[in-house]
C-alpha cells in the first residue's frame, strides 16, 4: 500500500511543508507567530567559477536586481 501524499503525487518535502504550515495554523496567536518566524526560509546561492565558490547572495534579492536590470535593458 502507498502513502497518501505519495499516491496524490505529492513529494516527501512538500507533503511536509504542507504539514507544518497546517501546524502553525492551529496554534495559538503567540506561539503562531513564533512558529511562522522559524518557518521563513532565506534562500542563498554561490556562482561557481574555475573550482572556487564565488560570494554568497541572497536569491530574491538577486532576482529582484535581475529582474529590474532586465526591465531597464527592455526599456531602452
Amino acid at each position: 500500500m502507498a502513502f497518501a501524499w505519495k499516491a496524490s503525487g505529492l513529494t516527501y518535502n512538500r507533503y511536509l511543508a504542507i504539514a507544518a504550515r497546517v501546524v502553525r495554523r492551529s496554534l495559538k496567536e503567540e506561539p503562531r507567530l513564533q512558529a511562522e518566524k522559524r518557518g521563513e526560509m532565506d534562500l542563498r546561492f554561490a556562482k561557481w567559477q574555475n573550482g572556487k565558490q564565488g560570494e554568497n547572495k541572497n536569491l530574491a534579492t538577486a532576482n529582484a536586481t535581475a529582474m529590474a536590470d532586465h526591465a531597464d535593458h527592455g526599456q531602452s
